[in-house]
């Protein structure tokens, strides 16, 4: 059933775009339904994404947020817009910036504005907690470039939705996980052994199944507050470490090593490093206060768990 079922009619017969339309935008789609109640729009780069837009009920729009002319069709277009596209990922001439969520900004900002606009940030821009518990009045401290870019769209669209009047809500989502998503499950990874750091040396990890987070950004367009960051975020409180050592008795796999953080550079790669050096517990009651969300999964032992 749509989560749109539920909603006064009066916000029915809505039009809305998806920014970034790839495994989460599909399945906000099809939380969200389509045809009476909603018209789904998506902005794509690819024109071989189109048959499989359409196969979902998806009207493609042909568009590429690094060539703004581009996106100049999208001015008024839409009653609520989802961006859940990243930012750039290489050199740019200021590494703390994110041209795309600019982009868009301009672009929409050309006509009539949306009501809603929701944005899918990270945890990361909190920084590194030591594990201390954070929630969203917890000033942010980016470590990384794009941690730093994820700060600077958040603060671009919500200075947008003071100056508008559109309802902005970032939703700060950290490791996305979920049995039938590619990548989705550290399984490959503990068949390779890939070692984690040992207990002492351990960091709090948080995730979301994608699922819960595809409802939670369905509910943000219609329930989000004006201006609001909102941690997307499970009840599951883990070190990494436990994280794979329960994922491993689950599927029947050999626990992984363990190993010293000083030590790690020379079996880990930077990227899994730099998530290592960051550990924070996050508190969701903003996301189920406001958003009303009740999770499916609680818990990574209720979303891994392999069907019975």
């Amino acid at each position: 059933m749509s989560l749109l079922g539920a909603l006064p009619a009066r916000f029915r017969r809505e039009r809305v775009l998806i920014v970034g339309c790839g495994d989460v935008g599909l399945r906000a789609a099809r939380a969200l339904g389509s045809g009476q109640r909603v018209r789904l729009l998506a902005l794509t780069s690819n024109p071989e994404r189109a048959p499989l837009l359409r196969a979902q009920g998806i009207t493609p729009l042909q568009g590429n947020l690094d060539d703004p002319r581009s996106l100049r069709r999208l001015a008024g277009l839409a009653t609520r817009v989802l961006h859940l596209a990243p930012p750039p990922s290489g050199e740019l001439a200021d590494w703390r910036l994110d041209p795309r969520t600019r982009a868009l900004a301009r672009a929409l900002a050309q006509r009539s504005m949306p009501q809603a606009l929701v944005y899918g940030s990270t945890t990361g821009v909190y920084g590194d907690r030591e594990g201390r518990w954070t929630d969203e009045a917890t000033p942010v401290q980016p470590l990384t470039p794009r941690a730093w870019r994820r700060v600077d769209a958040e603060a671009m669209l919500h200075w947008l939705g003071r100056a508008t009047g559109v309802r902005t809500t970032a939703l700060r989502i950290p490791g996305i996980y979920a049995p039938d998503r590619e990548g989705g499950t550290p399984r490959e990874r503990l068949i390779r052994g890939t070692p984690v750091l040992r207990a002492e040396d351990d960091v709090y990890t948080n995730h979301i199944h994608a699922n819960d987070l595809a409802r939670a950004c369905a509910l943000a367009l219609w329930r989000g507050r004006p201006q609001r960051n909102v941690n997307v975020v499970d009840d599951t409180e883990l070190k990494m470490g436990d994280y794979f050592d329960l994922a491993a008795d689950l599927y029947g796999l050999p626990r992984p090593p363990r190993v010293a953080r000083d030590a790690a550079g020379d079996s880990l790669p930077l990227m899994l490093l730099s998530f290592m050096s960051e550990s924070r517990r996050l508190r969701n009651q903003r996301m189920k206060e406001e958003l009303r969300l009740r999770l499916c999964h609680p818990t990574v032992a209720d979303g891994l768990r392999p069907p019975v």
